[in-house]
């Protein structure tokens, strides 16, 4: 029994550890940056907003069109309802822009793409008549690390979560910085989104969680429709805080020249190969 108890005191030893580590990994072709968010278990702000039961990773870029580009050459052109849909070109050029046009249901069948190999299989089923279902359980149990559009709490966490409470900026601030001391919003002298990495490296290892574009979660607001995070930069300086909910500016198929995304991942892979370590250890001491 002491060796068990031991086992579970190193296994949560090493999971805290690894909370905010930045990680580069190869995911079917595409080169992806993503940072762990941990503190699993953490309390909601005061809007009820930002509360995560498990730890997980977020990326720490924005998805790029040299991804987009990538995933579109491995996988084939995103398809689905209503034929109008899937396609508008990125709106800015360059294989480090922020990919922009690309709506939720685009920004979905990518996350499958990571997941399994195949646009159509992972967290999300697309019907032929514009619906949605979201399944990340059973995804999980098929392929166990899946790839997702954030959800609100998880994309507000990993921008205002500063391991204790919340700050009103993603620079571990409740003060807004001004446009271009690293962040690309409204009033600098960019007026266009940014090269991703450009600006400075907010609280939780990320990058332009305030600014550059719009970020589409999946969680929905009431409408029914996905929301969106962050601001972009066109935004105002209260459109990048915490308290900005950002809404839903049309329907899920909608591109937008200022949208786009970035991409978590489920669960965290060393905590699942420490709980899988932890299973074998287990058996082993019974």
């Amino acid at each position: 029994m002491r060796s068990k108890a031991i086992l579970v005191v190193v296994m949560v030893v090493c999971v805290m550890v690894l909370a905010n580590v930045a990680s580069a990994t190869t995911v079917r072709g595409i080169d992806m940056d993503f940072v762990t968010i941990g503190n699993a278990g953490n309390a909601a702000d005061i809007t009820g907003h930002g509360a995560v039961g498990y730890e997980y990773r977020i990326g720490k870029y924005e998805i790029t069109n040299g991804q987009w580009d990538a995933f579109v050459s491995a996988a084939g052109a995103p398809t689905g309802y209503p034929s109008t849909a899937y396609d508008q070109s990125a709106f800015f050029t360059g294989s480090q822009q922020p990919t922009t046009g690309v709506s939720w249901y685009e920004a979905a069948q990518f996350c499958n793409y990571l997941t399994s190999g195949d646009k159509s299989q992972g967290a999300y089923q697309l019907g032929a008549d514009g619906s949605i279902a979201i399944d990340r359980s059973t995804a999980e149990m098929v392929y166990g690390t899946i790839y997702v559009i954030p959800t609100e709490d998880e994309w507000y966490k990993a921008a205002y979560y500063t391991g204790s409470g919340y700050s009103m900026f993603a620079n571990g601030t409740d003060t807004v910085p001004n446009a271009d001391n690293g962040w690309n919003y409204y009033g600098g002298s960019y007026s266009i989104p940014w090269d991703v990495g450009t600006g400075t490296m907010e609280q939780n290892s990320t990058f332009d969680m305030m600014g550059n574009v719009w970020e589409r979660n999946e969680t929905s607001i009431p409408g029914a429709q996905p929301g969106r995070r962050g601001g972009g930069y066109n935004s105002y300086d209260l459109e990048v805080a915490l308290s900005a909910l950002g809404g839903s500016t049309a329907s899920p198929h909608i591109e937008q020249m200022d949208e786009g995304f970035r991409v978590a991942s489920v669960p965290e892979p060393a905590t699942l190969l420490l709980l899988g370590l932890g299973a074998v250890m287990l058996r082993k001491n019974r």
